[in-house]
């Protein structure tokens, strides 16, 4: 990547940051970038952003680490073929340190590294005359030294397992590549320079090599790294314990994958005694069409992860696979007892043998397993919806299991949480309106009926969505409204039972309850887009707002077939577009997706490439005048006259329809202290977020006595500067205020005040059995929330 701008003679150099931005500025057209330059453009900024997160973990000394650098970038290059996935790539950056590390000199080296490679460095054994001869005709071949490995891993917060497979399959490959699996010998700097060239060359994006050059076009501003790490560096005295590294994208996402792993060490690959339980319970038993369908699944899936990512990650699928099984089989159990709670029954063949809620269940514990391990950009090969093509399973159906699955699991993070609200919005949005789905046939069926849906009655705004449904209501559906599940014996049939013949009378047609919270989403959703762009573009006319609404929801009930392979906000933008024209106000479309360009998840794409008939796509305008317009035509000029329709209700919109369970709570009678669980009684304190060194570990030493006082003063007391001397600060610092609902609920957009009420100075967070206890100044709080 040359990063520059020539005018005349004069050569004007851009950072890779400021040379993506500007040409993404150069959009001032509707069509002067094309969605292929723009995806481009997305990936290359994801692949500069974790090179130089890569980078800024390795710097250390030169020349010999220049060699171990430029061999890690060959490697991620040859091994890789998704360069910007984070984690596999620094598990290889761990393996060339390895491989460099029991290579070099011992003077070169820590004392923790020495010792791990004292082992191989330990003089030879005599050998026997009768040997001799052998062993000089062998060729030493150098195996992975497992203590070196396992000691990188641990100072790095990494998997170890993890590691060595990477070093197995693609490292090795990769060294037999390089003639460097059977050599002792130290790699040659120039060899792999000159080799890694030949291979930059060819890709043409980023050259590595620039950040150890110290180039300025690639290193990141003084400003952003300050801003990456989060933790403050603090001097500690001795009682305190070891100074916490800062937070950087990868220790947050080694974190991350350990806090999964550790949550999911008790489950194991096989249903539990409880889940076994229910499967016999079960009028046909599924165990052995669940035991069947997970290994077909398992093949299929490690499969495509070798395909999207490189031929030789097929091992890494099949990792994750397995921690998306033990996850998958926690959350059906969990979803079983609550289902048993709220009917009193134990048999549940028909869901537990509807091969859709199984296959859905399982695409989203691994979703959640792919975006923990960093999958959850949108310019990554494996991103959503890239689970649903694996599996060959539609979006409304993968719908249905999102909210039951993020109740079932209070262990998921905040940020696991809403990558699966997002996912749910990708669906609502446009994945569910492609041709094929079963929307549509369920749309048809209801306006067959007469029982078109209609807006539901407004929530309370600052409340979660009020329903009842569970997965089970979902997939059993259609259900009548307002009935409660019933056993699944006595109602619908099995998927090994023969279906009963149909009667003389037809029965009418029962009420979806899936379609019917999908549009009270929909909704929502769809209400929360427009009264944002109407507030960049009509905050002086605000009385439009209910009519484009009224347009939009109308099209939504009636015309749904204008959604077909299609996106929401194209029909927003088109009833924008539409009132304003009957209301003779000048707005025109290069202004709304102007706006709309700066609204949050928005695509180019949304606007420049719309279906407009079978295989013909162009532009939105084209969209309105020879689609949209032609289909509503009477109906939007309806909005000129003296009678217009009645407007439609607004939707309530909450905060979020989930709410977090982990959220602190304030111990009832305290002084200001909140208590939360801990996320696993099996972590260590060590990787508990904050990282606070207030950190109490019971039956551990904790330091002297006279600290547990100070706590006990602390919380009794009102005190500020006592509360102070606990963290050694001399100067008061100003807290960050973030207002909690009576739920927990978190207030993000710090735009709400606390209404009065104390913000806590301290929180206690304890584990479930009380086996450790954290202290965590308020303004650390967001650490600790989720």
């Amino acid at each position: 990547l040359s990063g520059k701008l020539q005018t005349g003679l004069d050569m004007h150099w851009l950072h890779v940051k400021q040379f993506i931005d500007l040409v993404r500025k150069l959009d001032v057209n509707l069509d002067t970038i094309s969605t292929k330059v723009n995806s481009a453009l997305s990936r290359l900024d994801k692949k500069y952003d974790v090179m130089l997160a890569l980078y800024q973990r390795f710097e250390k000394e030169r020349e010999t680490v220049r060699t171990c650098w430029t061999m890690f970038l060959l490697a991620k290059g040859r091994a890789l073929q998704m360069e910007d996935d984070l984690v596999i790539s620094f598990q290889l950056l761990l393996c060339t340190l390895e491989l460099i590390i029991k290579r070099c000199s011992p003077d070169l080296l820590q004392p923790l590294y020495k010792s791990a490679i004292s082992k191989i460095q330990s003089p030879p054994t005599r050998t026997s005359r009768r040997n001799q001869s052998k062993t000089k005709s062998r060729v030493v071949e150098p195996e992975v030294d497992v203590q070196l490995l396992e000691t990188l891993c641990k100072e790095n917060e990494c998997s170890a397992e993890e590691v060595k497979n990477v070093y197995q399959t693609s490292f090795m490959a990769f060294l037999e590549s390089m003639d460097l699996s059977r050599s002792p010998d130290f790699p040659q700097v120039n060899d792999v320079d000159q080799q890694y060239e030949e291979h930059y060359l060819k890709s043409r994006d980023i050259d590595g090599r620039m950040f150890f050059n110290g180039d300025e076009t690639v290193l990141a501003p003084k400003v952003k790294i300050s801003q990456v790490e989060r933790t403050p560096k603090k001097n500690l005295s001795d009682e305190d314990g070891v100074l916490v590294p800062p937070q950087t994208p990868i220790r947050a996402a080694m974190t991350s994958i350990q806090l999964l792993r550790g949550d999911l060490t008790s489950s194991g690959d096989q249903p539990s005694a409880n889940l076994v339980t229910y499967f016999k319970h079960c009028t046909v038993d599924p165990t052995q069409d669940v035991q069947k369908r997970l290994e077909t699944l398992g093949q299929v899936f490690s499969q495509r992860f070798g395909q999207a990512v490189g031929p030789r990650c097929v091992v890494y699928g099949r990792q994750r696979f397995t921690l998306g099984v033990r996850l998958y089989y926690r959350v059906m159990e969990e979803m079983l007892k609550s289902e048993e709670k709220r009917l009193s029954v134990q048999n549940f063949s028909k869901l537990l043998n509807d091969s859709t809620f199984h296959t859905s269940l399982l695409a989203c514990a691994l979703e959640v397993v792919m975006a923990t391990y960093g999958a959850d950009s949108a310019e990554t090969d494996v991103c959503f919806p890239w689970i649903l093509n694996v599996f060959n399973l539609t979006a409304f159906d993968f719908y249905k299991v999102i909210e039951s699955f993020i109740k079932a699991d209070p262990t998921l993070s905040k940020e696991i949480v809403k990558h699966l609200e997002t996912c749910e919005n990708l669906i609502m949005e446009r994945l569910a309106w492609r041709t094929g789905s079963p929307l549509f046939e369920l749309l048809k069926q209801e306006h067959e009926s007469g029982g078109a849906e209609q807006v539901e009655t407004p929530a309370n705004f600052s409340q979660p969505l009020q329903h009842n449904h569970t997965a089970a209501d979902l997939y059993l559906s259609p259900m009548r409204p307002g009935l409660r599940v019933l056993p699944p014996e006595s109602s619908c049939q099995t998927s090994s039972q023969p279906a009963s013949q149909p009667t003389s009378q037809p029965p009418r047609p029962l009420k979806s309850n899936s379609l019917s919270l999908f549009y009270k989403k929909l909704y929502r959703l769809a209400y929360t887009r427009l009264k944002m762009l109407c507030s960049y573009l009509l905050s002086s006319h605000p009385e439009f707002e209910p009519i484009i609404w009224t347009l939009f929801q109308h099209t939504l009930q009636h015309e749904y077939e204008l959604m077909r392979d299609r996106h929401l906000d194209q029909l927003m933008m088109s009833a924008m577009y539409a009132i304003c024209k009957v209301k003779s106000v000048d707005l025109r479309f290069k202004t709304i997706v102007t706006a709309y360009k700066n609204m949050a998840n928005t695509s180019q794409e949304t606007f420049k490439h719309v279906l407009i008939t079978e295989g013909h796509y162009d532009s939105i305008i084209v969209f309105y005048n020879q689609v949209f317009m032609q289909k509503l035509k009477t109906n939007i000029l309806q909005y000129a006259s003296t009678r217009p329709p009645t407007l439609s209700p607004i939707p309530q919109i909450p905060c979020s329809p989930y709410k977090f369970p982990n959220s602190p709570l304030r111990v009832p009678g305290s002084n200001n202290v909140y208590i939360s669980p801990l996320k696993s009684a099996r972590m260590s304190p060590g990787i508990m977020t904050p990282r606070s060194k207030m950190l109490v570990s019971i039956g551990e030493s904790f330091g002297p006595s006279n600290r547990f006082q100070k706590i006990n003063q602390m919380v009794n007391s009102s005190d500020r500067s006592l509360k102070r001397t606990l963290d050694h600060g001399s100067t008061p610092k100003p807290l960050k205020r973030l207002r909690f609902d009576v739920d927990g609920q978190d207030e993000a957009d710090g735009r709400l005040v606390t209404n009065g009420a104390c913000v806590p100075d301290y929180i206690i967070s304890c584990g479930a059995a009380q086996n450790f206890c954290t202290i965590i100044p308020s303004h650390m709080r967001h650490d600790l929330l989720f």
